[in-house]
């Protein structure tokens, strides 16, 4: 047996390193942090400058006991992860088994035989400005979320939190919803036309530049009717370069992946972990990526060159990139970190493919053509701006044509179609004159939520997934056709915060905690004197929120069947409508979308839809509710209530299918005629297959809504509607 151990934070991580060492160390796993802040005490003495106390966290027990026996007289080296929570963790397990004094902490990038077998080679201590820092951030939400969720709880009746990131990131969504709702769009006509299949649109009138937006109906129209030929006034030919992308750091990867992949922020990380630590395959237990929480577009200088030998290799000399794509490293970088790319460059995707899941292959050739791509040279395209004139009107096209591939051989790029460039008199092909009107500001994705967080400095990789988990968990935001919806709970919350804890929902104030934590981390902050700064703010908004009660009392544009208006109120239950006029009250889904603006809650829909379909049972008419639970369906003449129904009828018996939700919270679908035992996960629609005729089902496929035959195991468009 070995006399020395190693303990990670993850039993795949452990049998990687394990089948790399090859018995020299016995290789252990903690699985996560063993110890922590109390779970229901508030677990910090405030008096004592901040003092926490900590508790092996509950089912953890048998863990540190066998850690305990197992690490008993040998040499213990720790290597968790090399972000603040790894080295808290570690700081956590060499206390718990009294080597806080060693040297036993090793720091590995990528887990291959070269950097395990370095790391154990240099353990070195545990690095207390990192610890600092992970305590600070632990304190600073603890205090926030123990002191003020219980106000939450007693003014809203129902189970809500205040996080002091996960706030901050409420207010960019509910901001958003607000400029959505004020914003007056502005109709406009769009002038484009065709010389074959070379779009021009217009741009000047009398030598005056023209927004498209300043263009009305009856200009259009004099367009089309009179402008009938072109000539070519002037050709402009200039080279651009289109230049080669850095490799992945976290934030980048997690929109990527949701723009390309259609996976949430979440499933990225949870997979790139698995990338990371290892994964079970033919060939062996194996890692595939470097470590996935970086915001540091460096590369090490061993994976340049490997880079450069394959590329030089694949594709020729000229295909390598100048120097390596890294973006300027912002103020908090901490860049010991490199960028994410796969530590075998030779393991290309499809030599891979066989020996992953469907969904971390997917994601391993993201991050791998990312970084070849980042390392090759820049595209070269030729740009020609053709401008054309009619009489008083100057209309202008553009061509890209592509010389040089560069990093775009990698990332594949569609191929180009070829346009002649006109020349003299051209008569127009055809014009496409058509209305057009401006649009809000787009609803936040995850994607584009990870970036919003980025920009404002809120956050960092190793929590980006979490805040957006977070909210989406305590239904402040629910998630629509992709969109980050925020409801009336999440309003609410809101409101609340922004008028009694204003500094928590502060953008800038968020953003400098988050830097005063990264000064803590490269030692330049006592972590103490942050927390007491801190507290000395917030207990007063502390004191002044338990001494004058906000009570909610909102309008909003919701009708009562007596004409009046309903208010927002809060009851023993939680959050309900009541009319002032009639007294009549109605139940409201927590969840439902809506948006907060001049003291009135709108919401996004009626609470009452008229349903198309008549209820079942005694084909009653059926209108849309909203209770407790969430949405329903109610018949007005028997009560009956139900959860949904089948866009489609069923495909035994032509009858009404019911959506309904199983033991384990899952959607299924079953036919609600007494004769009929038709039941399915998926849900029936109406169309038939164009192959064998029978009934098509609708499914998600690669993150869209599609048809599928169970029959022949087809996919299908969904047919648009006119």
């Amino acid at each position: 047996m070995a006399n020395k151990i190693i303990i990670v934070e993850s039993p795949a991580k452990a049998k990687t390193i394990k089948e790399i060492l090859k018995g020299e160390y016995d290789v252990l796993s903690s699985k996560g942090h063993v110890r922590d802040l109390p779970e229901k005490e508030f677990g910090v003495n405030i008096e004592k400058d901040f003092e926490p106390t900590f508790k092996i966290i509950y089912g953890k027990e048998k863990i540190v006991q066998e850690l305990k026996k197992k690490a008993k007289n040998k040499q213990v080296l720790l290597g968790s992860d090399m972000d603040r929570e790894g080295e808290a963790i570690a700081w956590h397990l060499a206390d718990i088994l009294g080597v806080a004094n060693e040297k036993n902490r090793i720091i590995f990038n990528e887990i291959t035989p070269q950097a395990i077998k370095n790391a154990v080679k240099e353990p070195r201590n545990i690095d207390m400005n990192k610890v600092h820092a992970q305590l600070a951030r632990r304190i600073l939400d603890r205090i926030v979320g123990y002191k003020i969720s219980p106000l939450l709880w007693k003014m809203l009746k129902t189970s809500s939190s205040a996080g002091r990131v996960q706030s901050a990131a409420l207010k960019i969504v509910c901001e958003r919803e607000i400029q959505r709702h004020k914003f007056q769009p502005k109709k406009f006509w769009k002038v484009q036309g065709y010389i074959g299949s070379l779009k021009f649109y217009l741009t000047h009138i009398d030598g005056k530049k023209i927004d498209m937006q300043q263009i009305d109906e009856k200009l259009a129209k004099e367009i089309e009717k009179n402008v009938k030929v072109l000539k070519v006034i002037q050709i402009k030919t200039r080279k651009i370069q289109k230049k080669a992308p850095s490799p992945f750091i976290t934030s980048t990867l997690q929109q990527e992946a949701a723009n390309k992949l259609g996976f949430s922020v979440k499933k990225t990380m949870q997979i790139a972990q698995q990338l990371y630590e290892g994964i079970d395959t033919p060939k062996g237990h194996r890692a595939f990526i470097t470590y996935m929480r970086t915001d540091s577009t460096r590369v090490s200088e061993i994976a340049k060159q490997k880079a450069i030998e394959f590329i030089t290799d694949k594709f020729g000399k000229n295909y390598l990139g100048k120097k390596v794509r890294t973006e300027k490293a912002k103020q908090n970088v901490q860049d010991a970190h490199e960028a994410i790319r796969p530590v075998n460059i030779d393991l290309t995707p499809d030599q891979v493919e066989g020996d992953l899941g469907k969904d971390q292959y997917r994601l391993y050739k993201l991050i791998w053509e990312r970084f070849m791509a980042s390392q090759m040279a820049d595209a070269i395209y030729e740009e020609t701006t053709i401008q054309f004139q009619s009489d008083r009107y100057t209309f202008e096209s553009k061509i890209e044509r592509r010389i040089f591939d560069g990093f775009e051989i990698i990332l594949k790029k569609d191929k180009e179609q070829e346009i002649t460039i006109p020349s003299g008199e051209i008569r127009i092909s055809k014009w496409q004159i058509e209305e057009d009107e401006t649009k809000p500001p787009a609803r936040y994705t995850e994607a584009s939520m990870v970036r919003a967080l980025e920009i404002r400095g809120i956050g960092r990789p190793s929590t980006y997934a979490t805040i957006i988990s977070t909210l989406l968990e305590r239904k402040y935001v629910i998630k629509s056709s992709n969109q980050l919806i925020p409801t009336v709970m999440g309003f609410v919350v809101n409101h609340y915060l922004e008028k009694k804890f204003p500094e928590i929902v502060d953008l800038q104030f968020t953003a400098k905690m988050e830097e005063a934590l990264d000064k803590i981390e490269q030692g330049q902050k006592d972590y103490k004197e942050l927390l007491r700064d801190f507290y000395n703010d917030f207990s007063k908004y502390l004191d002044e929120a338990q001494q004058k009660w906000l009570s909610i009392d909102m309008n909003t544009n919701l009708e009562c069947d007596c004409k009046s208006k309903y208010k927002l109120k809060v009851g023993r239950y939680g959050l309900y409508l009541l009319c002032e006029n009639c007294s009549k009250t109605t139940s409201l889904a927590l969840e439902t979308p809506a948006v907060f603006y001049e003291n009135t809650m709108y919401f996004t829909h009626q609470e009452k839809e008229s349903i198309e379909t008549v209820c079942p049972v005694c084909g009653g008419k059926l209108e849309q509710m909203s209770g407790r639970y969430g949405n329903y369906i109610k018949c007005q003449n028997c009560g009956k209530t139900y959860t949904g129904f089948a866009r489609g009828k069923c495909p035994k018996c032509s009858a009404v299918v019911e959506k309904k939700i199983s033991k384990n919270k899952r959607i299924f679908f079953k036919c609600t005629s007494d004769n009929c035992d038709f039941i399915s996960w998926l849900e029936p629609s109406n169309e038939t297959c164009p192959e064998c005729s029978q009934r098509l089902y609708y499914k998600k496929y690669r993150s869209k809504e599609v048809l599928y035959c169970q029959n022949c195991k087809k996919t299908f468009q969904l047919k648009t509607k006119k």
